[in-house]
């Protein structure tokens, strides 16, 4: 026993007596002072997104339907002329859309 911990002996405790430091004991902690939000930084200003990337998300949602309809097209088995010609129709009416 040192300093007044552990076991006397460690005969019959089926340990071999070395005494551990418990690492998960948390101390107390002083206790925090809540802050005042009016003191508080303003948060960061919102960023305006930037038109090319506007024009390029919108740019790639009409390639996806047209992906979509040429899908719809060969599954029903139409011609490949056909399915070109209907696909280039609806992208140029969608192009002029945006």
């Amino acid at each position: 026993m040192y300093n007044g911990i552990g076991l006397t002996t460690p005969r019959g405790s089926g340990t071999n007596g070395f005494v551990q430091r418990n690492l998960s004991h948390i101390p107390n902690r002083p206790k925090r002072d809540f802050k005042d939000y009016n003191e508080m930084a303003p948060p960061p200003p919102v960023k305006k997104v930037d038109k090319s990337i506007a024009v390029h998300d919108k740019k790639r949602e009409i390639e996806i339907k047209c992906i979509e309809l040429q899908d719809e097209l060969e599954e029903k088995g139409e011609k490949e002329d056909v399915i070109v010609e209907k696909v280039s129709k609806l992208r140029k009416k969608l192009t002029e859309e945006l």
